[in-house]
């Protein structure tokens, strides 16, 4: 294989906007674990005066992340995350407005490889999120693992990401007044396996957990489409059936996340590598869908409002799609 390497003539804010990238892939292959290697040494060490303190923190916010997080402006405003999102760019685009008397559920698809466009969008300050929805407070809800590694659940928590878990969720749809919204990303890590350029494969059929949630609190649903969250990466091919894809399946079923053997492009030559591409990414926001509260919905409920999210989301794509570069022939396929 031929190695395309960079100029030597990039510009100042293009390398900038590299080393941008480079820290948040290294956030969530890295850094977590480096979290813990140094705590273990904390330990081995008897550095108690450091590891007693802590864990005792640990102890008493350890449901933190579940109410509501502790977000820090500052951290969100770092001038390393408006090179982020101008590295792809990021681009959010609002078609409705929405009522701030009203709780919501953003259902975020597709899941990419690592989230790129709802990690800029939601957990920075310099996306256009604050001037389309000046009345609202915003939550990213990530897996609740990311939370229990020491030290790194501090540096996640400010950013802005919550939980995924039920009392998470309802801790933000509970809040009265409304101007909340929830973002959750549907797919989830299984929908990661399926992340690849031109790929518009979606896990949503058995996914209603958002749809009681919306029914329980009256939150109203919203459709969002990402387009170009799957051009960001490539996968070593994966099909179903391939004992790549059959290892991968085993240990999302017992881990809880999925192992995605992804690759793009290097940090001084595009050929191989674990950066994302520089590829645009276009975070469309839909038609928000009324729900009327319900305490204790029946499953025949959730089922139809399960079947109208879904067909408000296939509008979505298919009056977007064209806009983005996205052949007339292509349609999302749900399983």
């Amino acid at each position: 294989m031929r190695i395309q390497f960079a100029p030597l003539n990039v510009p100042l804010a293009r390398r900038l906007q590299t080393a941008a990238v480079l820290l948040w892939v290294l956030t969530f292959l890295v850094i977590a674990q480096v979290c813990v290697v140094i705590f273990v040494i904390l330990i081995f060490y008897n550095y108690w005066f450091l590891y007693i303190p802590y864990l005792t923190w640990m102890y008493f916010d350890w449901h933190t992340p579940e109410q509501g997080g502790r977000r820090s402006n500052w951290v969100r405003s770092w001038t390393v995350w408006k090179y982020f999102n101008e590295y792809f760019p990021i681009h959010l685009i609002k078609t409705w407005d929405l009522d701030p008397s009203h709780n919501y559920i953003f259902g975020f698809h597709p899941h990419g490889v690592l989230v790129a466009g709802a990690y800029g969008i939601f957990c920075t300050n310099y996306s256009d999120l604050e001037k389309l929805f000046p009345d609202f407070t915003v939550y990213l809800h990530m897996m609740p693992y990311w939370f229990r590694y020491p030290i790194f659940r501090e540096y996640m928590m400010s950013v802005g990401p919550v939980s995924v878990s039920e009392r998470s969720i309802s801790h933000v749809l509970s809040k009265e007044g409304g101007r909340n919204i929830s973002v959750i990303v549907l797919g989830g890590a299984k929908e990661s396996l399926y992340a690849n350029p031109g790929n518009f494969t979606l896990y949503i059929l058995r996914r209603k957990g958002f749809v009681k949630m919306a029914l329980t609190h009256g939150a109203h649903l919203v459709p969002v489409f990402s387009f170009g969250e799957n051009d960001v990466f490539k996968q070593v091919s994966n099909p179903k059936g391939s004992w790549l894809r059959t290892v991968q399946d085993k240990l999302q079923r017992i881990m809880g996340f999925a192992l995605p053997l992804f690759y793009a492009r290097g940090i001084f030559q595009y050929s191989f590598g674990f950066l994302p591409y520089r590829r645009p990414i276009h975070t469309v926001v839909g038609r928000p869908i009324p729900v009327q509260q319900t305490q204790n919905p029946s499953q025949e409920q959730i089922d139809e409002l399960h079947r109208t999210y879904l067909k408000e989301l296939r509008k979505l794509f298919e009056e977007h799609k064209g806009k983005y570069g996205i052949p007339e022939h292509e349609t999302l396929t749900f399983l």
